[in-house]
């Protein structure tokens, strides 16, 4: 059995390991560097790279100097990047190589562009066009330009948070910009994170998601800090994913429940090939699990499984352990300690136990936030500091929480409200189903109709026939979806989540209404 002592302890990716006093020479280098360029205190650095070693150590420095990294969702256009370098004032965007290539023409004048070497595990998992590992004539070599820098000397600064741009459903992504925390919030924050993550020093930890998402991000630079392992994955590949486990002893992981959806579907053989044993805590977020799922899980793994619920704006307000989720299933746990929340009617008022709401919360102990260059932005979303990010939901007797559905996802089909997550549960239970999506469509009669698209389980042909019947054993018939579609794919972002936008928005640009 290997030993805690002989264990690698620093940042892995691939095959590529660097300790963490090299990681930490290298930031205070980058911080160095920066702060030449003219970063100062409150500014941005634009980040546009996958998982990598560098996106840590740029992370890391950028908040040495008390300035913002802000991580760019790399599938976005040029024109999407070019909005954020350009709303954020950044001086300096650091970028993988292949990904600068599209923003020739797109990144605005005096902006110093840092390119940095693809790596190796990155090339492999993307097809990437050799031609693009170039460094771009208009960018400087990210290693050649770290070479020249001396390390960071100056005084300790409140170190923010990376700053988020959140997806929104309409118009620019906004940047989620928390400020930085006194002493008191900071120890606070930490004591949370310790709690929701399960990471503790020289946790071995796991980041299979996007670092550019908020949890991920959050998960990722503080895993780093703590003196085990970090290992990032260029992306999710399940049996890889086992392999890391074993190989490493892996026990904390941030996760999404279409990942465990993927592992679920390997062969049993393959499953019960890897050791699992240092499994210590999984938190997983941004996405319903269905109940069976998670289940599953805990069956696999043991109790180790563990669930949040919040925001980039509002943080962990609620928190669930195995044993709750197999108490309540559905549940996305008990109200965080430090966290207050609201279930909010249509009129206006607090609603009580059991009713459904819109959820609106805050932690006093959080730092405060505002929307970069949009602070009036908040309001559309602020109720007397209780924040809400559109989910209904109710809080049962014994204090457990459930998320209904999104309140833009809502249907209302001659004049009741309809919950597709409802919906969504009894479909993914439903035999040969992989996954689906139900959502709301222009409907002459009613306003809106049901529709959903339904992806089979490979090598399952599905009848829509029999999937109507069976959503009829257990739905009332208005929640039956009017229309059902197969297919073979469903559109999904970098996070897992399935993009219901791309499903929807075309019925209702060809009706020429949004609702």
């Amino acid at each position: 059995m290997t030993s805690a002592s002989s264990l690698f302890h620093g940042i892995v990716s691939g095959e590529r390991r660097r300790d963490h006093a090299d990681v930490a020479a290298r930031a205070a280098r980058i911080a160095g560097g920066l702060q030449k360029l003219g970063i100062k205190p409150g500014d941005c650095v634009c980040i546009l790279m996958r998982n990598d070693i560098a996106f840590i150590e740029a992370a890391y420095a950028t908040m040495m100097l008390g300035a913002y990294a802000v991580p760019i969702n790399w599938h976005f256009k040029p024109d999407e990047v070019a909005y954020i370098l350009g709303d954020t004032g950044t001086q300096v965007l650091i970028g993988h190589a292949d990904l600068l290539h599209p923003l020739a023409g797109y990144v605005p004048s005096g902006v110093t562009v840092l390119s940095a070497s693809t790596p190796p595990e990155i090339r492999t998992s993307y097809t990437i066009d050799p031609a693009s590992l170039d460094v771009l004539s208009s960018a400087i070599d990210f290693e050649k330009w770290l070479a020249q820098q001396s390390p960071y000397d100056g005084p300790a600064l409140p170190q923010p948070q990376n700053m988020i741009y959140t997806s929104g459903t309409t118009g620019h992504p906004k940047g989620v910009k928390r400020f930085a925390p006194t002493p008191e919030q900071a120890a606070s924050a930490e004591r949370m994170r310790a709690m929701i993550y399960g990471l503790k020093p020289n946790a071995r930890a796991l980041c299979p998601g996007p670092l550019y998402h908020s949890a991920p991000n959050s998960f990722g630079l503080r895993a780093g800090k703590l003196g085990g392992v970090l290992v990032l994955m260029p992306r999710f590949d399940p049996e890889e994913f086992l392999r890391v486990i074993e190989r490493e002893k892996i026990d904390t992981i941030f996760m999404v429940p279409t990942m465990f959806i993927r592992l679920m579907k390997l062969p049993q053989s393959i499953r019960d090939k890897y050791d699992m044993s240092s499994l210590r805590h999984i938190i997983h977020a941004a996405a319903p699990c269905p109940a069976d799922v998670k289940r599953a899980m805990i069956d696999w793994w043991g109790p180790v499984i563990y669930e949040f619920y919040g925001s980039t704006e509002s943080g962990a307000v609620t928190f669930a352990t195995s044993e709750d989720a197999l108490k309540k299933p559905g549940t996305v746990g008990k109200i965080s300690p430090g966290a207050e929340l609201r279930f909010i009617g249509e009129d206006g008022r607090e609603l009580p136990q059991g009713e459904i709401g819109e959820i609106y919360s805050r932690i006093a102990g959080n730092p405060d936030f505002t929307y970069h260059n949009k602070p009036e932005k908040r309001t559309e979303i602020d109720r007397a500091g209780f924040i809400t990010s559109g989910d209904v939901g109710y809080i049962d007797a014994d204090g457990y929480v459930f998320i209904s559905d999104r309140k833009r996802d809502m249907v209302i089909s001659g004049g009741v409200n309809i919950y597709p997550a409802e919906i969504e549960a009894v479909l993914l239970a439903v035999p040969g189903v992989h996954d689906c999506a139900v959502f709301g469509i222009p409907d002459d009669e009613f306003g809106e109709a049901l529709m959903a698209v339904v992806q089979p389980t490979s090598g399952v042909t599905l009848d829509v026939g029999a999937i109507r019947a069976e959503l009829a054993k257990s739905l009332a018939g208005y929640k039956v979806p009017k229309h059902i579609e197969v297919h073979a794919d469903l559109p999904r972002e970098d996070s897992g989540k399935i993009f219901k936008r791309r499903l929807r928005d075309p019925y209702w640009t060809k009706a020429g209404r949004q609702i």
